[in-house]
C-alpha cells in the first residue's frame, strides 16, 4: 500500500470562465503521506479554503487532478470521496441536539447504540463540550458550535480529515489546551488531516508540514523548522515568524579580507571573508545588490556595533520587543530579559553572519541562509 494519501497534481481553480475569471488557486501540486497533519497557511484570499473545498468536492476543479489513497476523486460527488470536514461556518443540523449532530455519521454504520454513545462521549470530553451534548445548536455559543462541528468530523471513519479554521472562535487559553489534545487524538489513531488556518502559532503547533500560500500559489511546503530557518523566498521569510523578519536592501562589496554589506543610512556591516562560503561570495559579487533579512530574536545588542535609535520598548510578560530606527528603516529585536530602554535612546546592534538570510531583490528567491548558498 502506498504511503501517499492525498495528491494534488497541477490543480487550478477559477471563479468564472477558465483563464478569464478570478484565478484563486494556481497550478498547485502537493503530496500528503498517510498519518501527516498538514497546515495550509496564508492570509485571507490566498486560496487555502478553495483548495480544501476542492478536495472535499464542494468546489469543482478547473484544471488538474486530485487523488485520495491512489483513487482519483476530483470528478466524484462529496459523498463518494470518504472525507470528513469541519466547516468554519459550523453547519450543524438545527433540529437535533449536539449529541445527535456528532453521532450522525456513526448512525449510518454498523455501530451499536452503546458504541455510538461511548465514541460521542470520548470526543466531547476531549473538546470540552460534554455539558452541552443535550442542547440544540441555537442555544449554544459560536465557539461551542465550532467544537461540535469539529467533533462531528473527527468521530468519523474517513480517509482524510479536512479542518477549516477549526478553532477560530475559541478564546486563546482554550485554543492552546485543545491544540495539544487534537494533535494527540489524530496522531494516536494514525489519521491524515489537512488544516486551514491564518494563525501561524496554530500551524506550528499542529502541523508536521506547512504549505505557505499567497495569491493562489504555493510558496513553500516544508516542516515548521525548515520554513523558519530556511525560507524559500522573501514572502515566506517575512510572513512566517512573529515578530516578522527584518529586511533591508544592501549593496555588496568583497575584498580579499572582507565581505561588506552596505545598507541605507550609511550603515555598513563588515565581516571576515571566510565567514561566507566561497560559492556565496561569488554569487554576491555577481549580484551587487541583495535584500538582507534577519530574525528579531537573532539581533544582538552590544556595547559596540551599528547604531540604532529606540522607538518603542514593549514588555510582553516573557519577552521585550524593542523597535528601533536603523539603516533608514525599522528594526525589531527580541530580548528575553526585561530591558529599561527608553524612546530616543541610542543603542548598538550586531548581526552575526550565521543569522543572515539573503534574497534576490528581483525574484524574491532565497540566495543564502547562515552565510551558505542555498542548494
Amino acid at each position: 500500500m502506498s504511503d501517499v494519501m492525498l495528491n494534488l497534481d497541477a490543480v487550478d481553480k477559477f471563479y468564472g470562465p477558465i483563464d478569464k475569471g478570478v484565478h484563486a488557486v494556481r497550478n498547485l501540486s502537493m503530496t500528503v503521506t498517510r498519518g501527516e497533519i498538514i497546515a495550509l497557511l496564508g492570509s485571507s484570499g490566498c486560496g487555502k479554503t478553495s483548495t480544501l473545498r476542492m478536495v472535499a468536492g464542494f468546489e469543482a476543479v478547473s484544471r488538474g487532478r486530485i487523488s485520495i489513497g491512489g483513487r482519483e476523486i476530483h470528478t466524484l460527488p462529496p459523498v463518494q470521496r470518504n472525507v470528513a470536514m469541519a466547516f468554519e461556518g459550523y453547519s450543524l443540523y438545527p433540529t437535533v441536539t449536539v449529541r445527535d449532530n456528532i453521532a450522525f455519521a456513526l448512525k449510518r454504520g454498523n455501530f451499536s447504540a452503546v458504541d455510538v454513545a461511548a465514541k460521542v462521549d470520548e470526543v466531547a470530553e476531549m473538546l470540552e463540550i460534554s455539558a452541552i451534548l443535550d442542547k440544540y445548536p441555537s442555544s449554544i455559543s459560536g465557539g461551542q458550535q465550532q467544537r461540535a462541528s469539529l467533533a462531528r468530523a473527527l468521530i468519523r471513519d474517513a480517509d482524510l480529515y479536512l479542518l477549516d479554521e477549526p478553532m477560530g472562535q475559541l478564546e486563546p487559553q482554550l485554543r492552546t489546551l485543545l491544540r495539544g489534545r487534537i494533535k494527540a487524538y489524530i496522531k494516536e489513531r494514525g489519521l491524515t488531516a489537512i488544516l486551514v488556518t491564518h494563525d501561524q502559532t496554530e500551524a506550528n503547533a499542529l502541523a508536521d508540514r506547512i504549505a505557505v500560500m499567497e495569491d493562489g500559489e504555493l510558496q513553500q511546503f516544508a516542516s515548521p523548522e525548515d520554513i523558519k530557518k530556511s525560507p524559500a523566498n522573501l514572502f515566506t521569510g517575512t510572513f512566517v515568524g512573529e515578530p516578522p523578519m527584518n529586511v533591508f536592501p544592501a549593496r555588496t562589496s568583497i575584498s580579499e579580507t572582507t565581505v561588506s554589506l552596505r545598507l541605507d543610512g550609511d550603515v555598513e556591516l563588515s565581516y571576515p571573508v571566510d565567514a561566507f562560503s566561497a560559492e556565496l561570495r561569488t554569487r554576491l559579487t555577481e549580484m551587487g545588490e541583495v535584500v538582507l533579512g534577519v530574525r528579531p530574536y537573532a539581533v544582538q545588542r552590544r556595547e559596540t556595533g551599528s547604531p540604532a535609535t529606540v522607538v518603542a520598548n514593549q514588555w510582553l510578560g516573557d519577552q521585550s520587543h524593542i523597535a528601533a530606527n536603523f539603516a533608514a528603516g525599522s528594526l525589531v529585536l527580541v530580548e528575553h530579559d526585561r530591558t529599561q530602554l527608553v524612546e530616543d535612546q541610542q543603542i548598538a546592534v550586531h548581526l552575526e553572519p550565521s543569522d543572515l538570510h539573503i534574497f534576490n531583490p528581483k525574484t524574491g528567491m532565497a540566495i543564502s541562509h547562515g552565510a551558505r548558498l542555498v542548494g
